[in-house]
């Protein structure tokens, strides 16, 4: 047990976290406001304006979908946290077995490291723009901006990755310093665009021509687009459906001290996803009122640049809150693939791991389009990773109540779990072919993908198992 101990570094990845290294709720709250009212909420927030969500579906599908995501964090993940107290990783291991979680921990930390990666982005955007370096996007989806702004994101991606290697505890030190000023600072530029914009009154907000006015030009610009309640609700539940649902946050929650800390995601939910959305919206709204040819790139179309919509409201305050906004979003990512990429390699070091995921992240944010995207992408990656949290679920929910045995794969001995294997990329093949075929809005595959991996799980594992304990007894 000592020698694990060593091995971890105290992140304990292959243990159950001790009494003894447990964290109190206010370590939780601090992370996830710094890690939800951060630099996606740059991207994300003028992404709705783009895409034509009108002003009042915005304000009450933002509601409706954070009080979701808040629900499926406190009741999904953080009972089953607490129970076994071990990472994501190592508990898919113990049930689907070593050789197909380190498949599965590869996909996870790359699509963990192109998140990060739109935020180094993010951060370098804002760098740039007192130095005069552009935010230019690139035609092609793998195309490079700039080679000034290729540099600035490796010396950000640097950085962040240094952070991160230094284990959740530094990760939750940087976010609890930054985020009071952070949020502070996307509430006034969610102010100082109202009144950019002169909507000062509730009968210029209940009116909301100025939302109008700018999704008139956006659509003029880019070409028509719509975006519905129903679509606004179920991304902002499920934009995070790879730490809920998918149960991600299983690391992260390993650590609470007690059950109230599940319920630290509602800050970031509401002061992030949904006040600083707005806030971030209202950016890109002001911009086009009052100097349009700004917000156009150089291909004529309207290009949300976070760090130009911030430096347009509140100047140099605004710059650096988007420099640290995107560095706390990207720390906590890069930390979660680090592990998952010490999955992959189980006798590596997590620091060695997290620099690797950091500099994957690097890379990925040297690709300007990636956090174009983030739309698209964040529910892409939910229907990728997230059934697998179903497989976790139903192992500690309701195998032991259908006379099966949990955690199967660590008492046979089997590397490869034929149930976990099925379950899992035959709902997710589905969804990636509804979403890329046809046309299926990504954040509408996760539940229904996750549901379905739960129920062929279930039903595979009575037949394996069975299988195998016939096999044996006859033995």
């Amino acid at each position: 047990m000592s020698e694990d101990k060593s091995n971890s570094g105290g992140e304990f990845e292959r243990e159950p976290v001790p009494d003894s290294a447990l964290l109190g709720s206010g370590k939780f709250w601090g992370m996830y406001a710094g890690e939800h009212a951060a630099g996606t909420e740059f991207m994300i927030g003028p992404l709705f304006l783009a895409a034509g969500a009108s002003f009042q579906d915005l304000i009450l599908g933002l509601l409706l979908g954070n009080i979701l995501a808040v629900l499926t964090w406190r009741f999904l993940v953080t009972p089953i946290a607490m129970a076994k107290r071990m990472t994501l990783y190592y508990q898919l291991e113990r049930i689907a077995g070593g050789s197909l979680v380190k498949f599965y921990n590869l996909v996870n930390g790359l699509l963990f490291c192109f998140l990060a990666g739109a935020m180094v982005t993010v951060s370098a955007s804002a760098v740039g723009v007192p130095f005069g370096i552009t935010f230019d996007v690139p035609e092609s989806m793998f195309g490079l901006s700039n080679a000034s702004f290729t540099a600035l994101v490796a010396i950000v991606g640097v950085v962040i990755a240094l952070v991160a290697a230094g284990g959740y505890q530094r990760v939750a030190h940087v976010a609890n310093i930054a985020a009071p000023w952070m949020i502070a600072v996307f509430a006034a530029c969610g102010i100082v665009s109202l009144a950019q914009m002169e909507a000062t009154n509730m009968a210029a907000l209940t009116e909301g021509k100025f939302w109008t006015d700018a999704i008139a030009f956006v659509q003029e610009k880019n070409g028509p687009q719509t975006f519905g309640f129903w679509q606004i609700v179920v991304f902002a539940w499920l934009c995070n459906g790879a730490m809920h649902f998918g149960m991600a946050d299983l690391s992260i929650f390993r650590f609470a001290r007690s059950k109230s800390s599940g319920w630290a995601p509602s800050i970031g939910m509401f002061l992030g996803h949904y006040m600083a959305w707005i806030a971030a919206a209202l950016l890109l709204a002001a911009l086009i009122k009052l100097t349009p040819d700004l917000a156009l790139g150089s291909d004529g179309k309207v290009a949300a640049n976070p760090g130009l919509l911030a430096f347009q409201s509140l100047g140099w305050t605004g710059i650096i809150c988007v420099v640290i906004a995107g560095w706390t979003t990207a720390n906590p990512t890069i930390y979660r693939a680090g592990l998952a990429f010490q999955g992959v390699l189980p006798k590596s070091s997590r620091t060695a791991m997290t620099l690797v995921a950091g500099t994957v992240a690097t890379i990925a944010g040297a690709f300007p389009n990636l956090s174009a995207q983030l739309l698209d992408f964040v529910g892409t990656y939910g229907t990728v990773l997230g059934p697998m949290g179903a497989v976790i679920f139903v192992d500690f929910y309701l195998m032991k109540k259908f006379g099966m045995r949990e955690e199967y794969a660590l008492h046979s001995g089997s590397s490869i779990s034929i149930a976990v294997m099925v379950a899992w990329l035959l709902p997710v093949a589905v969804g990636l072919y509804l979403i890329f075929a046809q046309g299926l809005f990504a954040a509408y595959a996760v539940v229904p993908c996750w549901v379905a991996c739960g129920a062929i799980y279930l039903v595979l594992s009575k037949f394996t198992q069975n299988s195998v304990a016939t096999t044996e007894g006859n033995i």
